[in-house]
C-alpha cells in the first residue's frame, strides 16, 4: 500500500469512539504527552467515560495544569487527572518515575506511550540524538521498566492490561535510510551527525520504534504476561508535534495537514481502540480502530527484516541494560 493509499484511508475513515463508563469505570490509565494534542484528547474520553484515574506525564507543569482544568471544565468530573513530572530526554528521569509508578499505583489497565518529539536540528541528549533518545530508546527503557508493573496487574486483578504506543505509518518511508546505517553498530549510525537526514528523521526514529516494539512483543507473549502490546498509527494529525521544527519544515506540515490531518481528538480515537483492543491485537499494527498487520511492509519480516529488527533490540538492550541493570533480562 503506498504512502498516499494509506493517509487516505486513515483520513476519510469515519472513527468510532470506543471507550464508554461500561468499559472505563474503575479503571487507571497512564498517558505520555499527556497534556495536548493525541495524548489531550485521550484523557479527555478516558475521564468522560468513567475512568477513575487518569496520570498524565508532562515536562512543564503550568501546561499540565492548563489541560487537567480544560478537561474537568469539559467533562464535569474533577480529582481524575494527575499530573506526573516525566522528561524523556533524562534516564534519571525515566527510572524516577518507573519506581514512583511501581510503589504509588495498584493497578494500570493501560499504559500509552504518546510522547514524541519531531526534529530537523541536531540536538542531543543523553550522548544520542534527541528524536532518537526520546522516541526509541527512551520510550523503550519506560517500557520494559513498567512491564513487570503491567504483569503484576494482569494476576492480582484479573485484568488484561495494555501497553500501547503511538507509531506512525510513515516510518515505511525510512528504509533506504535505515539501510545506510548497516547492519551492525545501527545506534552508533543513527548518532552520526555528518550521515543524519534531518528531514527524514522522524520517519526513520517511528521504523526504528516500530521494529524495537515488536521483539518487545516476541519477548513477552500475552500468553504468559497478561499483557497485550499493540502499536497505534494515528495518522496525520493536527497537533503540536513539530512545533520546535524550522519555519520551512512547519510551513510544509501545515500544508499537508490542511489537505490531509484529522483532528487531534479524531486522531485519540484510534489510540482507545488500541486501549480497547483485544488479545489478538498483540504485536501489531493498528489504524483507523482496525488492526492493520497488512500495512506492515513484507520486507520487515522477510530473513532481512528479522536481522534487523533481532539487531536493533541487542544494541537497545544493552543500552537499557546499562542504566538499569537486569531490566531486560527480567521481562524475557
Amino acid at each position: 500500500m503506498s504512502l498516499s493509499q494509506v493517509l487516505a484511508e486513515g483520513v476519510f475513515a469515519k472513527l468510532p469512539v470506543l471507550v464508554n463508563e461500561n468499559i472505563c469505570a474503575g479503571k487507571t490509565y497512564i498517558i505520555t504527552g499527556g497534556n495536548h494534542g493525541l495524548g489531550l484528547e485521550t484523557a479527555r474520553h478516558l475521564v468522560r467515560s468513567s475512568a477513575t484515574r487518569v496520570i498524565l506525564t508532562v515536562r512543564n507543569m503550568k501546561a499540565g495544569e492548563t489541560a487537567r482544568a480544560d478537561i474537568e471544565r469539559a467533562t464535569g468530573r474533577t480529582g481524575i487527572i494527575e499530573l506526573w513530572y516525566l522528561d524523556l530526554a533524562s534516564y534519571d528521569s525515566i527510572k524516577a518515575f518507573a519506581s514512583k509508578l511501581s510503589s504509588e499505583t495498584g493497578r494500570i489497565d493501560a499504559f500509552i506511550a504518546n510522547a514524541g518529539v519531531q526534529m530537523d536540528r541536531w540536538e542531543t541528549a543523553e550522548g544520542m540524538e534527541l528524536s532518537i533518545q526520546v522516541n526509541v530508546v527512551s520510550t523503550t527503557l519506560l517500557a520494559v521498566l513498567i512491564m513487570p508493573k503491567l504483569v503484576e496487574s494482569a494476576k492480582r486483578y484479573a485484568i488484561e492490561p495494555k501497553l500501547v504506543f503511538v507509531g506512525s505509518a510513515l516510518g515505511f518511508t525510512a528504509k533506504e535510510d535505515l539501510a545506510k546505517c548497516g547492519k551492525v553498530d545501527v545506534f552508533a549510525a543513527l548518532n552520526e551527525q555528518k550521515r543524519a537526514d534531518l528531514d527524514q528523521r522522524y520517519a526513520l526514529t517511528k521504523l526504528v520504534q516500530h521494529y524495537a516494539i515488536r521483539e518487545l512483543a516476541d519477548l513477552c507473549p500475552v500468553e504468559h504476561t497478561g499483557v497485550t502490546i499493540n502499536t497505534i498509527a494515528p495518522g496525520l494529525c493536527s497537533t503540536g508535534l513539530g512545533h520546535d521544527t524550522s519555519t520551512k519544515t512547519r510551513a510544509i506540515v501545515g500544508v499537508l495537514r490542511a489537505a490531509f490531518a484529522r483532528t487531534a481528538e479524531q486522531g485519540s480515537r484510534t489510540i482507545l481502540h488500541g486501549v480497547v483492543a483485544e488479545k489478538d491485537s498483540h504485536g501489531k499494527m493498528l489504524s483507523g480502530c482496525k488492526i492493520k498487520e497488512y500495512w506492515v511492509p513484507k520486507w520487515m519480516s522477510d530473513a532481512e527484516g528479522t536481522h534487523m529488527q533481532k539487531q536493533i533490540w541487542s544494541e537497545l538492550a544493552k543500552i537499557m541494560e546499562a542504566q538499569q541493570p537486569g531490566c531486560v533480562s527480567r521481562i524475557s
